[in-house]
């Protein structure tokens, strides 16, 4: 399940909702990650955008991938400014065992952070500015390349 929001997420509800609908799979493991903004380089917030078609495409190389050892994946992503303090990203395992949800979520976020395919611009004076030195090129995605 990969859910797209606008704004900043509510991180509670959404855990929730993803821990409740999953409980009659029988699973000993909910894994989780919440990734917020933080006050850095004058910030007043963080902007993302996101190209959803590569997105959900990456996503579901990565559902199957967790699939193969019985488990199940959840992201939400934010759309649009997050504050500081706000959460913009939310990462889920849930699994039989707990060793394998914990080995999966920590793969998936290193791998989140490295190649899906989501744009991240500093607010800074409540101007959008493009993060390049923190931003990583997409392999065969064109001029997003950076080559």
């Amino acid at each position: 399940m990969c859910e797209i929001y606008e704004g900043g997420l509510n991180v509670s509800a959404i855990l929730e909702k993803w821990r409740v609908n999953n409980l009659d799979r029988n699973l000993g493991a909910f894994v989780s990650f919440v990734g917020s903004v933080r006050a850095e380089n004058s910030i007043g917030a963080l902007s993302f955008d996101i190209y959803e078609p590569l997105l959900i495409k990456w996503f579901e190389s990565w559902q199957k991938r967790v699939n193969d050892r019985a488990a199940f994946l959840f992201m939400a992503h934010s759309r649009g400014d997050v504050l500081i303090g706000e959460s913009s990203f939310i990462a889920a395992i849930a699994s039989p065992k707990r060793r394998a949800a914990l080995e999966l979520i920590d793969l998936f976020v290193e791998d989140f952070k490295k190649n899906a395919p989501i744009w991240k611009y500093d607010v800074i004076n409540q101007k959008r500015v493009f993060a390049i030195d923190r931003s990583q090129t997409l392999p065969f995605s064109g001029v997003l390349s950076g080559s």
